[in-house]
């Protein structure tokens, strides 16, 4: 796989969290846990990005 594709897969995953967190902030029935693991993911996944750009 390539670096580009890599970084591509990892965007589209980072959307998917992105969208996931919006539901579960608009969701009475999510956690402030549940949240806050999904931010955790995306940001380890930005900065994944981050890193893999830079090269």
């Amino acid at each position: 796989m390539s670096v580009s594709s890599h970084i591509e897969q990892l965007q589209k995953k980072h959307q998917t969290l992105s969208d996931s967190v919006e539901v579960l902030q608009r969701s009475p029935s999510s956690t402030d846990a549940e949240i806050a693991a999904l931010k955790k993911q995306k940001l380890a996944i930005k900065e994944e990005i981050g890193k893999l750009s830079a090269h």
